[in-house]
């Protein structure tokens, strides 16, 4: 397509970079922005999240628009989810797919009137915006909004946080886990799907930039809720069994291969006709090679990733991807790549880090329960 991007080779600022400084935020260097870590700790804003309500800043992701005439035939090409049956405020989570079936990013995408939402992983959000205006027709208009911030609200109070200061077509509590619509916040235009990453209930709100101060005064002036960091998302996230692009996924790694195969619908399957379909379905049907699994890690020493998986004569089998303390299960916890015959729950592993040997048993993800909201919709939401 005739669409061009400048690309940017500086450290760019989210919009409420000095609201983060101004509440102490110890910032670091994430996906080309400066990110909070942390407030007052990663330990304790986990466990904040997991027990009242964290306000987290992701305005690093891509959000995109996509439109135009033939829009879910070309965008089946390129993933295999169900993009034709997909309602009106309904959300899917998909892989973007090379043409070997690796994967190039995982997102999510949802209806909106007469086009596609779609929010990309932050460091890899030029690539998948590169290869969608190669790869989709010319009719396709590819709009990426970058005017807007993305605010994610998680925790069991949650809900009761954001119902006070919304109103719209329907209440917030028509939404169940994946579905999304527009209300106002305070008055502010809003995309809001009950979504998230961190295995709580929770929200997604799409919203102007320069809205975003605004907003995150207000949720945080709530005694539920605290600003949460960088570091606890991503031990929130592995607590849930939930891959992370560019250390779990990347485009070695296969749908089947990731244990994410809900993401290939069974019309996908039936018509194999996305990208990489022979060797997916192959994998599907046979086993892959490796498999991600969870990994509960004996003693207190997180293993982290880089570690290897080792057999008793000291040879590697298998990687470790992601890797950390879980201050919800109150151990270490891990997950890696291992072959079909180690991957069982209860197996014992052994795992190299740093010349030192640690033990461990594959175990089911995720580490904890999650706490999606799942129950009927109120008729009408998706009309």
């Amino acid at each position: 397509m005739s669409d061009q991007i400048d690309f940017i080779d500086t450290i760019e600022l989210l919009p409420l970079d000095a609201w983060h400084r101004a509440r102490g935020a110890r910032m670091v260097e994430f996906a080309d922005y400066h990110m909070p870590i942390q407030y007052e700790g990663i330990m304790a804003e986990h466990l904040w999240t997991r027990e009242h309500a964290g306000l987290f800043d992701v305005s690093h992701m891509g959000q995109l628009q996509l439109s135009g005439e033939g829009l879910d035939d070309a965008l089946e090409a390129l993933i295999p989810a169900d993009v034709k049956g997909l309602k009106l405020g309904a959300q899917r989570y998909s892989l973007l797919l090379d043409e070997h079936g690796g994967i190039l990013d995982d997102l999510m995408f949802a209806r909106w009137p007469d086009s596609i939402y779609m929010v990309v992983n932050g460091a890899v959000k030029y690539d998948d915006i590169a290869h969608l205006r190669e790869s989709l027709p010319d009719a396709i208009t590819i709009n990426s909004l970058d005017d807007r911030a993305l605010l994610a609200l998680q925790g069991p109070k949650a809900f009761a946080v954001l119902k006070r200061h919304t109103t719209g077509k329907w209440p917030l509590d028509a939404l169940v886990f994946m579905l999304g619509g527009p209300f106002e916040i305070a008055g502010v235009d809003a995309w809001i799907s009950r979504s998230g990453y961190t295995g709580e209930d929770g929200f997604e709100i799409s919203i102007p930039a320069e809205s975003a101060e605004m907003i995150a005064d207000l949720l945080c002036a709530e005694p539920e809720v605290k600003p949460i960091g960088l570091g606890a998302r991503d031990s929130l996230r592995l607590e849930a069994g939930l891959p992370l692009y560019g250390h779990d996924l990347d485009p070695e790694t296969t749908p089947v291969m990731a244990d994410l195969g809900f993401a290939l619908s069974k019309r996908r399957r039936e018509e194999a006709n996305f990208p990489g379909a022979a060797r997916i379905l192959a994998e599907r049907e046979n086993g892959p090679a490796l498999k991600r699994v969870g990994l509960l890690i004996d003693g207190k020493q997180p293993v982290r990733e880089g570690a290897t998986v080792v057999d008793s004569s000291g040879t590697t089998v298998g990687k470790v991807t992601s890797g950390g303390f879980a201050p919800s299960v109150g151990a270490p916890i891990a997950m890696a790549y291992l072959p079909l015959a180690l991957a069982a729950p209860g197996t014992p592993v052994q795992l190299s880090q740093r010349g030192k040997i640690h033990t461990g048993i594959v175990t089911a993800m995720p580490f904890i329960p999650h706490r999606y909201v799942r129950q009927p919709k109120i008729s009408g939401v998706t009309s």
